[in-house]
């Protein structure tokens, strides 16, 4: 589906008239260029299923504005209905897998549901269709077709909803028979935000059941029944217990007329009464028998010409086409894996990263007490700490909003900031302009000081989700700057392409131009670096005077007084702020530890402010960075460096107040490798490689461990970050072994080697246990490789498709001195 004409006739007139006009405003001139684009992605990325704890449900990126969601369940008896009803992702709901085998945040997609607790499967095709001024129109097809297993009656109730969150916006239903729609249910809308519009959902194909029961003249099972409800705002997620208050409410008014004895089978007593009103909530119920099909209809008022069914039939395989050929070009696998099951599993996972993604609006709970105690500077800190959470000290702030991929629909339905970092890689290299709006929208969270709340609980229905422990955000607590490799992957491609521009260019490409624009156009790119990197610079300024570890007060020897750093929010056996909450530390917590992972965090993050500083024509800040980067460098050997263990390690401060190291062999002792701190020729990345690759230690048939088999903490406790292999982790481990076979060193082959065997296994882990059960997993077993803890973890997990599509390295041999391009982040 190709963005209309009219407008790449606009951008390419812009461009054609801008370019030329004298440098004295084109600064002005590429200002107009970049506001346009703004509003053209904004306007391609308004509507979706942005509700990513749905199965399926469709809305906005507006504050209170219009929702809509799907349920569905099985209705041949009276006893498990309420336990049959789909609504949100769950974990337990008898799913045979779900998920998006095809989407493009921009045009739409296909999702297949298996469900095989209800016996069927259920099929969402969604489209959006641009044109006129709100965002443009959108339509979706719904299917079902009853299981293998399941009875040739299978009777299913689908209900629809369209809610209304905004005071003074209106959605009105058409005219019915008394007992129902006989053919389309007509929707005709007006909201502030989305101006005029019209929703249909339409007869659809498909039987019904039948019913001689007396109750048949009022509930007709061949119509299609509305029911309106005036609901408070707060309460319209909540769409399920409102459901089931009026069906309740149904059987009610059936066992006071007829009897319990006399009732009408369970299909028709699932049926809502037809009550089509006024009000902010429309629920649209219809029951099948057998296989079904309907489409729903979204018309903006302002694009002119109504959706129809054959507009809908049309897009969807245009959708597929264009998709289908955009994956083979951007992330077509290589050798080892080019046969047809793992360009299915790729598609399927890059869907369902990008099927993850959405808009959050809300109030979240935080702790802005600021208590002496937070500071964490005394010995048995945590005790005190725990004492001063216990005083309850939050309040809600905001609204805010957030534009997100999630980790996981039914488990993490929300945004993390330490996920996002790599969610967004694979992102960006199909869609750097959508990249670049959740990255913004996550700086635009940002606070005066320059912290950002590490996991986004944004108002009641992400809460409902979160224990109330949970829920406290805290304004010291940090999380892993993982942004900054997003920021990396962008500034080396925009380096590429404004190196090899000797010219501007006069056209936009048409099916590119909001994907790529801001790296095809690097102005763009670099004005948008230029509006984000106060808030970068804030954000490294805060890290720093929050998270300092303390060189002076022990009288460490280090190279740089300045770089040090500890995490806070620590307790004995865990530093969630860390990300790797249970992975071992020093014991007991002390205010004089150190922290390497945090360390080597900040030195990827002065690093990359150095390339924006320099892109934004900071000299002076530029300076600053690298002086910093130098001396996380020295400090890194200083102070984290065990000539004894051959690795990198957390230090505290012993019983006799000096310098220490605790060596818990695993991912922590990897960090300065995995974020590219060490140079190709130092030994420790020799020793590093060594420990990767040890079978005793961490290397293992399934991807690194996240602990050594060695350790005397391995596969205990929670065993959460204690020995399984997670994704994220091995993709950047990969990455790095690449880039170290690329930039030559003696440490080359031995690099290539661990590559070509973890690159392998890895894969291999992620697409067996997708293929036995249908989901992506949130860590995998490194004994058995199966996968476990949370499924349908399609956020980092989703790294592989980026995986398979690196080249094998079957080109390189030792004497080669071929340069290739080192891989993006």
């Amino acid at each position: 589906m190709a963005l209309p004409s009219q407008l790449t006739v606009l951008l390419s007139f812009l461009l054609v008239s801008l370019f030329p006009i004298l440098s004295v405003c084109e600064a002005k001139d590429e200002g107009i260029l970049n506001a346009e684009i703004g509003r053209l992605n904004n306007q391609s990325l308004l509507w979706g299923p942005y509700r990513p704890n749905l199965y399926f449900g469709v809305r906005p990126r507006i504050p209170k504005s219009v929702t809509t969601g799907l349920l569905w369940a099985k209705v041949d008896n009276y006893v498990d209905v309420q336990n049959s009803f789909r609504y949100t992702c769950e974990q337990n709901e008898g799913m045979a897998g779900y998920g998006w085998d095809e989407y493009d945040t921009r045009k739409g997609g296909v999702q297949h549901i298996h469900d095989a607790g209800n016996k069927i499967d259920i099929t969402t095709e969604f489209v959006k269709i641009p044109g006129g001024g709100h965002g443009g129109s959108w339509a979706a097809r719904i299917k079902g077709e009853p299981r293998e297993n399941a009875p040739p009656d299978l009777k299913t109730t689908v209900l629809f909803y369209v809610a209304s969150e905004a005071l003074g916006d209106t959605v009105e239903v058409g005219n019915s028979d008394d007992n129902g729609f006989e053919s389309d249910v007509v929707f005709l809308g007006q909201s502030q935000s989305l101006g005029d519009f019209k929703l249909v959902v339409t007869k659809g194909k498909g039987e019904h059941p039948v019913s001689a029961h007396p109750i048949s003249s009022k509930r007709d099972l061949e119509k299609t029944t509305v029911q309106s409800l005036s609901v408070p705002e707060e309460h319209l997620w909540q769409a399920k217990q409102l459901l089931f208050q009026q069906l309740k409410a149904g059987v009610d008014e059936i066992i006071q007329e007829y009897g319990a004895e006399n009732a009408p089978p369970p299909w028709q007593v699932y049926q809502l009464a037809h009550k089509p009103n006024p009000g902010n909530m429309h629920l649209v119920q219809k029951v099948f028998e057998g296989p079904f099909e309907f489409d729903i209809l979204f018309s903006s008022g302002s694009a002119g010409a109504e959706i129809t069914s054959e507009d809908l039939t049309r897009e969807i395989k245009l959708t597929t086409e264009s998709f289908n050929e955009r994956f083979a070009d951007v992330f077509a696998p290589q050798a080892p894996f080019n046969a047809d099951k793992y360009r299915k599993f790729g598609r399927s996972m890059l869907s369902n990263l990008a099927g993850g993604i959405g808009y959050f609006y809300g109030k979240h709970v935080v702790d802005r007490s600021y208590a002496p105690e937070y500071d964490e500077e005394n010995e048995g800190f945590w005790e005190e700490t725990a004492e001063a959470r216990a005083r309850r000290q939050e309040q809600l702030e905001g609204p805010y909003e957030l534009f997100s991929s999630i980790p996981s629909r039914p488990f993490f339905p929300r945004g993390f900031l330490w996920d996002e970092g790599f969610h967004l890689l694979p992102i960006s290299d199909w869609d750097i302009d959508l990249t670049l709006e959740i990255v913004k929208s996550w700086y635009n969270l940002m606070d005066e000081d320059g912290w950002i709340a590490r996991e986004q609980i944004l108002g009641d229905e992400a809460r409902s989700k979160v224990p109330a422990e949970f829920q406290v955000q805290y304004p010291h607590y940090a999380n892993p700057p993982t942004l900054y490799l997003v920021l990396e992957a962008f500034t080396e491609r925009l380096m590429k392409t404004n190196g090899s521009q000797t010219t501007r260019k006069e056209h936009l490409a048409p099916d590119t131009v909001l994907e790529n624009a801001h790296v095809d156009n690097p102005e763009l790119g670099i004005e948008y670096l230029r509006s984000l990197y106060p808030l970068l610079k804030r954000q490294f300024k805060w890290f720093k005077r929050t998270q300092f570890g303390d060189i002076k007060g022990y009288d460490r020897e280090a190279y740089s007084t300045k770089e040090a750093y500890r995490w806070r929010g620590r307790s004995v056996q865990h530093i969630l702020t860390s990300g790797l909450d249970d992975y071992p530390r020093p014991q007991p917590p002390h205010p004089g530890e150190l922290h390497v992972d945090l360390m080597s965090w900040m030195g990827l993050s002065a690093k990359v402010l150095a390339k924006i500083a320099d892109f934004v024509g900071l000299p002076e800040d530029v300076q600053e960075y690298n002086k910093a980067l130098d001396g996380i460098s020295h400090n890194l050997a200083d102070l984290h460096w065990s000539k004894t263990a051959g690795a990198f390690c957390d230090a505290t401060i012993d019983d006799f107040e000096e310098h220490t190291l605790v060596c818990h062999k695993g991912y922590i002792s990897l960090f300065p490798f995995l974020l590219g701190l060490l140079e190709p020729n130092d030994p420790k990345l020799g020793k590093v490689l060594d420990l990767l690759g040890d079978e005793e230690e961490l290397f293992s048939p399934y991807g690194i461990r996240s602990l050594s088999k060695k350790s005397e903490f391995y596969g205990t406790g929670e065993n959460y970050w204690r020995s399984p292999v997670w994704i994220n982790m091995n993709y950047l481990a990969i990455i790095q072994l690449r880039n170290y076979v690329l930039n030559p060193g003696p440490y080359s082959p031995k690099a290539r080697d661990l590559y070509v065997k973890l690159r392998k296994n890895v894969v291999e882990t992620v697409y067996n246990s997708w293929e036995e059960t249908g989901f992506a997993w949130e860590q995998y077993n490194p004994e058995t490789g199966k996968g476990q803890r949370t499924q349908h973890f399609t956020g980092w997990t989703s790294l592989v498709v980026k995986v398979m599509a690196l080249d094998d390295l079957s080109w390189w041999k030792e004497s080669s001195n071929e340069t290739h391009d080192r891989d993006e982040l």
